[in-house]
């Protein structure tokens, strides 16, 4: 069987950049262990499955090379992008199910945006955080002064690392199986490092993510790690904006410039109820694969 997979590229930057992803439709036809092939064939960090759904507009699946992952933002961005410029999405309000749940999506002219939960935070035992910096090849000296990196989860678990100049983010030199046992043992999807200053001025953050638990040594977009990021800048550094913009992808060793909408939903007592991470994106190629016999 020959199957056409389009590779969708989401939170381009102006018209550079973004992240790929590949796009299956009609997946209930596949079994989980065809999904995996499929997207271990394809080869991109994230491939969407997209099939029918009793709870919500569509079903969305996400498989790393390696394995299963509960979402993704780039892919989810990409997929909604794709619907809508193919015509088969017909509503500016719609929604995907996942497999821990119902998420609302939107649509703004070109721009995609996905829901994320308010933000869950855990701090680090001294011993990890000396492991971290290992990791990072960085020294203590290097953190955001007086900021501690935490866990952040709005959806998925993130590390969330910042450094108090960007050169130091755009020059880091990581250990990546370091990494993954850390993320392995944190249960993580991976990394975001960041420094407040960024690659284009008007952003807020600039970002790198690494995430060898899930086969990806660097993505260049993550939206499922710039909402937590986000929420920490928020939380924990006093950024006052209810917008606000992450930037991917400028410091990684094969630049692929990326940039992430994230619109905050805080609430009268100044915690962040949810958010919206949004971009848009560009059906750029697609891949023709065969999916032989199990």
């Amino acid at each position: 069987m020959i199957l056409e997979v389009p590779i969708v590229y989401a939170f381009t930057d102006g018209q550079l950049g973004g992240n790929p992803a590949g796009i299956v439709l009609e997946a209930e036809r596949f079994t989980n262990r065809e999904k995996q092939r499929i997207a271990a064939t394809v080869g991109l960090s994230e491939t969407a499955f997209v099939s029918r759904s009793n709870t919500a507009d569509i079903k969305l699946e996400f498989f790393t090379p390696s394995q299963q992952i509960a979402h993704c933002g780039h892919a989810t961005i990409a997929t909604f992008s794709y619907l809508q410029q193919t015509g088969q999405l017909h509503k500016a309000r719609t929604s995907k199910e996942t497999i821990d749940g119902r998420r609302e999506i939107f649509m703004e002219g070109d721009m995609a945006y996905m829901e994320q939960k308010g933000p869950r935070y855990g701090s680090l035992e001294s011993e990890t955080l000396a492991d971290v910096l290992r990791a990072l090849n960085i020294q203590k000296s290097d953190l955001i002064e007086s900021i501690q990196p935490c866990v952040v989860n709005t959806g998925n678990s993130f590390l969330v690392v910042g450094l108090k100049d960007g050169d130091l983010v755009k020059k880091l030199s990581v250990d990546q199986k370091q990494i993954a046992q850390i993320s392995e043992a944190l249960d993580l999807i991976g990394f975001y490092v960041f420094a407040q200053l960024s690659a284009l001025k008007g952003r807020d953050a600039g970002a790198r993510m690494f995430a060898p638990r899930y086969g990806i040594e660097e993505e260049a977009a993550t939206g499922m790690a710039a909402g937590p990021l986000a929420c920490y800048l928020h939380d924990k550094m006093s950024v006052s904006g209810r917008e606000l913009y992450i930037e991917q992808g400028h410091w990684m060793p094969t630049p692929s410039p990326s940039l992430i909408k994230v619109q905050l939903n805080v609430g009268e007592d100044g915690n962040i109820k949810g958010l919206f991470a949004g971009g848009r994106a560009e059906l750029r190629e697609a891949k023709r694969i065969e999916l032989g016999s199990s």
